[in-house]
């Protein structure tokens, strides 16, 4: 189709960008490292790392699997939280030409064990904190090596006391058994008198396998090349660069795990290439430790998901915080909502500006223009070098206006899933275009809005209602903390719309969110069903998991 987007694009954003500056993600880090070696690259715990210091203990970790018989293309698995050890270990690993296998810190031994063997992982590196989870996986898996930290490794003096506090006042460490597991200060000390030796990576070869799927059946890992996580981070400098203050230093809030390819990309790489410091954010479910954090830097980026911005806003001290440096606000991961948009812009004067994308597209695929004046609806334009088709059920492309499945080609869609050819099949098209599985429009501005997940979607009485149309009504209500709308069982019509909703205001009732849905909503988009709840489920990076709560009604 004729790119109708370009002709809307922020001044200064380029049609197309250039993935040749760099062969790999490591030699990327190893020119800005070069380049701003003083420069504070993360701050965690009230210490900061140079991009000089994570350089030389990268170095060492590189040196160290290699060491070790790790050879190019060996994946190496990362089991912690955010803390300065995980970049000094991305940036390691991919350095010595393996491939990192990102892995959530609170899976299960099952989750784990499954992670390990599809990937044919051959070393971990994991924090103390979940070394007994590794131990019950590990048997049945080709890992050879594990590496166990602690939370405190790199804090020099003050990692005494926080690991004091973690094992013994917290008890936050289940005992655990490795034999011949290293210890990850011994692993640093071992790599630094040891030789890196220099290995050829180039576009072609595997930066990360990304798990993806786990929520709705077996986990599947991405496969995403150097190439293209180095073009979807040149996507995403071409469009933010514009908007940065020349000269200014750019401090990014990290709060979403950097396991996540959000994080990874918009946060790790993408402050990478600027010379940006990261601010980590172990445990963002601290929110009163949140803000106090917050209150300690002149940030000027924030990244993260719905509920996340919600929580902070929901934190009385919030509002007092000084937001005259922060000039990108950026959210995706899951819809936006408009009452929290709206919230944000007019606590920290800066509009929440949403994106969108997949870990199978390193993630991003569409972004709003930065100085969008206020929240839209939409999950903004195709980024440079991208294109964005909606398609119907039989595989032609819908008018502008009409809902379709999103369907994405780009230089940043992955090159599969791990050892599943039938899988990648099933979502790749044979023009190349990857099938989201998300319904959205298109304008004719060519800004794309997302109706919902396909599979998410409700049938009552053969009319297709979509949860995220119900939750942004119900969120926009004063008295609603959290929401979720899930389709259920019901003999008259097919399905019936029920309504989870976590209460902000106590005295809200029944009788007043069916009141308020009534104002809003069609009839057979309004809940049949309403049950409040103290919470919701949620991934740990904060999105509602509505495929829970179906499985609950079963």
């Amino acid at each position: 189709m004729e790119k109708i987007w370009l002709k809307h694009y922020p001044p200064g954003v380029p049609a197309e960008i250039d993935t040749t500056q760099y062969r790999s993600v490591g030699e990327l880090f190893e020119k800005s490292a070069a380049q701003f070696r003083d420069r504070p690259a993360y701050h965690n715990m009230g210490v900061a790392m140079s991009f000089g210091e994570i350089e030389r203990k990268s170095r060492a970790v590189a040196a160290w699997l290699q060491g070790r018989g790790l050879a190019k293309g060996a994946r190496v698995a990362i089991m912690m939280p955010n803390c300065l050890q995980y970049p000094v270990c991305i940036f390691g690993i991919l350095r010595a030409g393996c491939t990192v296998v990102n892995v959530n810190p609170l899976y299960t031994a099952r989750e784990l064990a499954h992670q390990l063997k599809d990937s044919g992982a051959e070393a971990i590196v994991v924090l103390e904190n979940f070394a007994a989870v590794v131990e019950k996986a590990l048997a049945g898996t080709a890992v050879k090596h594990v590496v166990v930290a602690a939370l405190g490794d790199l804090l020099g003096l003050k990692g005494f006391i926080v690991n004091l506090v973690v094992r013994r006042v917290k008890k936050m460490v289940p005992a655990w058994s490795l034999p011949g597991a290293t210890g990850f200060n011994a692993m640093l000390d071992e790599g630094a008198r040891m030789t890196l030796e220099r290995v050829e990576v180039g576009h072609d070869d595997v930066a990360f396998l990304q798990y993806t799927g786990g929520t709705t059946g077996v986990a599947k890992g991405a496969i995403l090349l150097h190439r293209n996580i180095l073009a979807n981070l040149e996507q995403a400098c071409a469009w933010l660069l514009p908007f940065m203050h020349e000269g200014e230093a750019q401090v990014m809030i990290t709060a979403l795990p950097l396991y996540h390819i959000f994080s990874l990309t918009a946060n790790c790489l993408v402050m990478t290439k600027l010379g940006g410091c990261n601010i980590l954010i172990t445990n963002p479910r601290d929110m009163p430790g949140f803000v106090k954090e917050l209150a300690r830097h002149k940030f000027t980026m924030i990244t993260g998901v719905n509920t996340l911005f919600n929580a902070l806003l929901n934190q009385p001290d919030f509002a007092k915080l000084d937001f005259s440096s922060l000039r990108i606000s950026l959210g995706g991961g899951m819809a936006v909502m408009k009452p929290v948009a709206e919230r944000w812009k007019q606590v920290t004067g800066c509009t929440l500006v949403e994106a969108y994308g997949l870990s199978e597209t390193s993630p991003a695929a569409t972004i709003n223009p930065i100085d969008l004046a206020a929240y839209n609806g939409s999950i903004g334009l195709p980024i440079p070098s991208t294109e964005v088709s909606i398609r119907g059920d039989d595989g032609r492309e819908m008018p502008l206006g009409e809902p379709g499945e999103i369907c994405i080609r780009g230089p940043q869609v992955m090159a599969g899933y791990w050892q599943r050819p039938d899988e990648t099949a099933k979502v790749m098209t044979a023009d190349g275009y990857f099938t989201t599985g998300d319904i959205g429009v298109m304008d004719e501005q060519g800004y794309v809005r997302i109706v919902d997940r396909k599979k998410d979607m409700i049938l009552v009485s053969g009319f297709n209602v979509y949860p995220n149309e119900v939750e942004s009504v119900v969120m926009s209500h004063p008295g609603v903390l959290e929401c979720a709308a899930i389709g259920v069982p019901d003999e008259s019509s097919g399905e019936a719309v029920k309504l989870f909703v976590v209460k902000k205001d106590p005295a809200l009732t029944e009788a007043d969110l069916r009141k308020h849905c009534e104002a809003s909503l069609t009839g057979y988009k309004r809940p049949r069903k309403i049950e409040f709840r103290d919470d919701l489920p949620k991934t740990n990076v904060g999105k509602i998991l509505r495929r829970q709560l179906r499985e609950e009604r079963k």
